[in-house]
Parts: C-alpha cells; sequence; structure tokens
C-alpha cells in the first residue's frame, strides 16, 4: 500500500544498516539527527550508499534542539536558525533529499504566543523561498503540548505563511484534537508521516498496536485524504523506558508490523505496558 520507511540516525548511516533495511524491506529512508549528527554526516557517502542498496532519501529532519540554539520561532534565534537551516538544506539536496520536515517551535510557550507564531510565519516564508530555489519543500511538523502546531488550526495557520509549504502528519503527537479531525482538516498538504503509538496522555514513540492509536481508521482516512507518501517509522530500535518489551525491535518488525496494518489485520505486540507509567519517563 505505502512504502515503508525509517527515521535514520546519522550514525546509522553504514552500508551495514542499508543493506539491512533493503533486506528486511525498508525502502525508504528520513535522515534525522540533533547538530553534533548533522556536523559529521558525510552527503556524499550518503548518497553512494543509499543508491547501492535501493533505498530513497525521502526526507531530511532538521534539528530542533536545543531548544536555546534552534528555533524558527524565537525572535532571538529565527535569522540563525534560519542560515543553519539553509546550509542542511543544500547539503541534504546535494544527495538527493526533496523534503525537509520542521518544527515549528520550541517549548514550552506559555506567554507571547501570537509573538512566536507570527516570527515562525516570517521563518517559514523564507524557508519555503530556499526550498524553492532547491527545488524542495518544507514539510511543517505538527507537536504536543505547549509547541506551535498542536492543532490542526496552528498547523493551517502555519502553513498559510507561504503557498510551497506541507505537512508532516505526526500520529502520536496530538493531545488536543482527534487524528482524525486533524487529518480531515490539513488534507492534501500531508506529504508525509512520522508513524507511531501513544496513549494519548503524551508522546511516547511506540511501535504501532502499543498504544490506544486507531490504525485502520488512519490509513482509511489517509486514502480518503489522497495521501500517497510513504509510511515513516519514527521510533528507535531500543526499548523506550515508557513500555516494557520482551526485546528490542529488528528492521523485520517495522516491515511486518506495516503489513499486518495494511492487511487488516491486528499488529503482533511483544510488548506490555508499564505499571504506574508517568507523563514523562
Amino acid at each position: 500500500m505505502y512504502k515503508v520507511g525509517l527515521s535514520t540516525p546519522c550514525a546509522r548511516v553504514t552500508d551495514e544498516a542499508f543493506a539491512a533495511y533493503h533486506a528486511a524491506g525498508i525502502t525508504v529512508a528520513e535522515i534525522s539527527d540533533n547538530i553534533d549528527g548533522y556536523a559529521h554526516l558525510d552527503y556524499v557517502k550518503l548518497r553512494e550508499i543509499a543508491e547501492k542498496h535501493g533505498i530513497t532519501l525521502h526526507s531530511m529532519h532538521l534539528p530542533f534542539s536545543p531548544f536555546t540554539e534552534i528555533d524558527v520561532s524565537n525572535p532571538a534565534l529565527a535569522d540563525r536558525t534560519v542560515e543553519y537551516y539553509r546550509g542542511l538544506m543544500e547539503n541534504g539536496t546535494g544527495a538527493g533529499v526533496r523534503i525537509f520536515v520542521l518544527h515549528p517551535s520550541g517549548e514550552p510557550i506559555r506567554e507571547q504566543r501570537e509573538l512566536r507564531m507570527k516570527t515562525a510565519k516570517n521563518s517559514l516564508a523564507r524557508l519555503a523561498d530556499i526550498a524553492d530555489a532547491l527545488g524542495a519543500v518544507i514539510a511543517v511538523e505538527n507537536l504536543p503540548r505547549t509547541c506551535l502546531g498542536r492543532s490542526s488550526s496552528e498547523i493551517a495557520e502555519l502553513l498559510s505563511a507561504h503557498s510551497s509549504l506541507r505537512a508532516c502528519f505526526d500520529t502520536n503527537h496530538l493531545l488536543e484534537e482527534n487524528t482524525f479531525d486533524f487529518m480531515r482538516n490539513i488534507g492534501g498538504k500531508i506529504i508525509t508521516t512520522h508513524i507511531s503509538d501513544y496513549d494519548f496522555v503524551n508522546e511516547r514513540h511506540w511501535l504501532p498496536g502499543e498504544g490506544k492509536v486507531d490504525w485502520q481508521g488512519v490509513i482509511a482516512v489517509l486514502s480518503e485524504i489522497g495521501y500517497s507518501g510513504p509510511w515513516v517509522y519514527e521510533l528507535g530500535l531500543a526499548c523506550p523506558k515508557t513500555i516494557l518489551r520482551d526485546r528490542d525491535l529488528a528492521y523485520d518488525d517495522f516491515v511486518l508490523n506495516a503489513s499486518e496494518l495494511f492487511a487488516g489485520k491486528e499488529p503482533t505486540v511483544f510488548s506490555r505496558p508499564k505499571p504506574n507509567l508517568g507523563w514523562w519517563e
């Protein structure tokens, strides 16, 4: 149904890892890391390894932390952040990436939300112009808690800053709005995904089936809105502190999970809820 992808830290861009992606049936990679990870990324090698193993470099997740250094919504950091992102986008497009996923703010934002939204929109408009010149697209990600973009109305406002802006739908970030309402309200602006499950209390980045998301509903609405991008898992192989798994994940688990969901089946789960799970763990 959809090509299966995986969020990929820069350190995992190796011949062995991408060979394992190919063997498992993962055909799409989103490169995602922090400032340090990108500082050491060899973009020429990245493209060579991806082409060798038939992996599409679908997207690059622009760094979003530390919030004291990177934030397109912070008036004191916006200009510096836009220029930093420009360099990453130039390098990324050179490697073949055409979609750049972006967090519209850091957090917490408890005051001056209107100013932060105005600053973010100005930054996004500038970045969209840069992306246009590079033959690329900015995909604004919906975020949880006090971040900008925590609802479809805020994402729509952010996207209104430039006609070229699009959205990345993160399935485990919605804490204030029904998943299906969000998807329908943003509709065809969604061009990529971050797939993971959660408990509706806080973001968790669990494997689908470990949380409360109605996955058959998600797949149905994606079809309804005409989504044609990949199904990109955004969770690590190691078990997070928020759940109890019998073992760490393997690349095969993502492809099995996707195939079961696409076939309308209950996904295989080998985890157990963690007792007395806190809001943060």
